[in-house]
This record gives structure tokens, sequence and C-alpha cells, in this order.
């Protein structure tokens, strides 16, 4: 008996899935231009803020005020997402976002910067519902075999974004403080929603998957008292669907681990750089954004694995290899006083990143129905978010009383046992589900516009 031929490696995937499939490229599209904004304004606000108030504080208070409202808001984004048109949902978020940002025209000294705050609660918000839309619609513009590539070119865009979207906002930050940050972001935003709408591909949730109570109007048309009705129902109604899923549990265990260190990283890295590294900020700033380079060669590495390797063998391999090589860029400033191996090492660590953010997207799509996909997602993203809260508020104080290094190369050895764990623990059913699909393997690949 002769097993099942497999796939071969195709580096032309990415391409071919592009030419073929109209409404993901103009989803990719979207989120370029999108998330290109945010690192604008990300980046252009960190810098401007600064400049204005010359207080560090402020500058943290304005990475709380991005981040904090996430937690809150997650889990009745993720209800009202399963029950809008996502499509819809997504072309209203950019738009909201693009005017919300209207306020910020008006900073120009340090005694509105609260300003700044006020409008990143509302962008943090809106994003929420934004998130899940995209992440539950995504599956809708391909074929299931061709789904981690799609991811994969989703990560792509999300790299794209960073390195144009780093440098355009310290640009537009020095050149125009908040007020050019501000025009800048919301040009893109009003960009990817005009790509938005034209998509085809209806957004609408799976037939019947609404509350009796709540027909699926949309973000625009529904009260709020309609769009309220049974939120309890349909919020337990998303953490049953979370808790019955092993793969689900797993991943948030998964993410519990990994995004704490992710939240160690982000308090301690500038410290790490100059204390560790003796690096400038612009050294930092390198460092930073280099990763990105590796995000991208490590895109065409998925995508020539995609067909070979299952979304588990991405994440777990991806994840133990982040964790590595994370490990020696943090434990190498001990022996060996210089910045290029820092530099090397984080473009190196984009290539595993790539496999584990298409794997695990990957991993939540194939094991949600369309009807729960966008609760399931937040509650995942909620994980996570707490997660990394939790590490940046220990962070400081254990980066103090331990030292830098240690603290940060627990990220490492966290990204090493997360690994292991969805290794160990999803290995075994991915590899059986792909010996029941080998047989329809070339039928998924027939195009689908």
């Amino acid at each position: 008996m002769t097993s099942p031929q497999r796939p071969p490696r195709d580096l032309r995937a990415p391409y071919l899935l592009l030419r073929t499939h109209r409404d993901l490229r103009l989803l990719l599209g979207a989120n370029v231009v999108s998330q290109g904004g945010d690192w604008i304004l990300g980046v252009g606000l960190a810098y401007a803020v600064y400049d204005l108030t010359g207080s560090t504080m402020a500058s943290a208070v304005t990475l709380l005020a991005a981040f904090l409202p996430q937690v809150v808001a997650g889990p009745l984004a993720g209800v009202l997402v399963d029950r809008w048109d996502r499509r819809r949902t997504m072309l209203v978020a950019n738009l909201v976002m693009a005017a919300g940002l209207t306020p910020l025209l008006l900073v120009t000294d340090a005694e509105r910067v609260w300003l700044v705050y006020l409008v990143l609660v509302g962008q943090s918000v809106v994003e929420v519902f934004f998130a899940p839309a995209e992440q539950a619609f995504l599956p809708r513009l391909v074929a299931d075999g061709d789904l981690v590539t799609a991811n994969v070119l989703n990560g792509q865009a999300r790299q794209v974004a960073r390195l144009l979207g780093g440098g355009l906002g310290g640009v537009a930050a020095a050149v125009g403080g908040v007020p050019a940050v501000a025009a800048a972001d919301a040009v893109t935003f009003v960009v990817a929603a005009l790509l938005v709408a034209a998509i085809r591909t209806s957004g609408r949730t799976t037939p019947g998957t609404e509350t009796e109570d709540e027909p699926a109007t949309g973000p625009v048309t529904g009260a709020v008292t309609g769009l309220l009705s049974g939120f309890g129902t349909d919020l337990r109604g998303g953490l049953r669907a979370a808790a019955r899923e092993r793969t689900i549990r797993v991943l948030m265990v998964y993410l519990l681990i990994t995004q704490t260190g992710e939240g160690v990283m982000g308090t301690l890295f500038a410290p790490f750089v100059r204390d560790e590294l003796h690096g400038s900020g612009q050294v930092y700033g390198v460092i930073s954004g280099v990763q990105a380079v590796g995000g991208l060669l490590g895109g065409l590495v998925v995508a020539s694995l995609a067909s070979r390797w299952s979304p588990a063998l991405l994440l777990g391999v991806g994840s133990v290899l982040f964790g590595c090589v994370d490990l020696a860029i943090f434990v190498y400033p001990t022996t060996y006083d210089a910045v290029w191996p820092a530099v090397l090492g984080m473009v190196l660590v984009g290539i595993p990143g790539a496999a584990c953010g298409a794997g695990l997207m990957t991993l939540v799509q194939r094991h949600t129905t369309d009807a729960e996909r966008g609760r399931v997602f937040s509650l995942v993203t909620l994980a996570g978010t707490v997660a990394v809260v939790a590490g940046t508020a220990t962070a400081g104080f254990l980066g103090e009383r331990v030292g830098i290094i240690p603290v940060l190369a627990c990220q490492g050895v966290g990204y090493v046992l997360a690994g292991g764990l969805v290794l160990v623990s999803l290995r075994a059913r991915e590899s059986q589900e792909r010996v029941e699909d080998s047989g329809e393997w070339v039928a998924s690949q027939a195009p689908r516009m």
C-alpha cells in the first residue's frame, strides 16, 4: 500500500494564491495600508508626546491608553462580531478610526496631550472589533488547503506595514508633530476602507447563527439595546466553544506563557540595548525594526512548507526556534561586547516568528465554526492581552531585583516550553487530520474568486 503523495514545495504558492483570489488581494492591501497607519500612529505619537512633554511617564500613559481598553472591550467585541456582517464591520471600523483622529489636529503643546490619551482609548476600542472581524472573515476568501499560505501572506502584510509605517511615523512626528501623525494615519484608514468596500465576498455570518432577538443588521443600524440583547447567552456560547475544543485550550495556555514573555520583552528591551549592549536610541530603532526583514524572509520559508507541515508543527517548531534565538540574543552580552549579533539575531528570529503567526492563526480558524469564530478569537486574544499586562507589570520590578539579562532569558525559555507543549499536545491530532485530508488535497487547490 502506497502512502498518499504529498504536494511539492512551491515558493510560487503565495503569488499564485494572490493572482487567483481578488478579494484576498484587497483584504491584504487594506491590511498593509491600515496597519501601516497603526505604526505611523504608534511610533509617531511615542516620539511626539515625549518631544512635547519631556516626560517618560507621559509616554508610558500613552502606551497604557492604547492597550488596556482591549482587556475590557474584547469579550463584547467577539460577541458582536459574530452577529454583524464582518466585511461591513471592517469598513465601518476603518472610517470610525479615521474620524476619531480629528482631535489630534489640536495637539500642538503639552497642555493638550490629554487629547492623545482620549483618542488612543477610542482607537483601541474600535481596533478590538476590527481584529476578530478580519480573522473570522479571512477563511471565507480561500480554500481550506490554502489557509496557511493566506495567513503567511497576512503576516507578511503586517511586516511590510511595520517597515513602512515605523519610518513614516518618525518622519511625520519630526516634521509636523502630532497633527501630521494624525493626518497621515487618517489617510491610511480611508484608503483601507475603500479597499474593503470593494470586496465582493459576503461578510454575513452563517444563516441561522444569530440570536433570536437580534437580526444581523450590522454595526450601524442596530440600536444599542438590540445589540446587547442576549449578550450573556452569546458570551457563554463562545466560552463553551473555546472550552470544548482541546486545540483552543492549548493555544490559550500557549499565549499565557509566551505573551507574558512579550510583556517582559516590551518593558526591558530598551534598557537591555542601552545598559547591556551600550547602544544609542538609533541602535535601538535599528534592532527593533530589522525583525520585520526576517519576517518577510520567514514568510517565503513558511509558504514553501505550508503543504507539508501541519499548523501545529509550524507553531511548535517555530516557537522552539524563536525561543532559542531569543536566548542567544539576551545571553551573548555576558561574554561578548558588540551590537551586530543582536541585529543578526533579530533578523533570524523573524523567520520562526512567521511560522508561529501562521500556525497559530490557522489553528484558531480551523478549530472554530464560522458562527463562533469572532468570539473565540476575542477570547484567545484576551488571554494573550492579560498575559502581556502581567509581564509588563512585573518586568520592571524583576529587572531591578534579579537583573535585565536573567529576566529576559526567561522569555526565551518560555517560548521553548510553549513550543514543546504544542508539539506534545497537538502534533498527533494534526498528523491524523493531514492523513484524512490528503486525498482531498487536489480538490482543495481549485481557485476561488
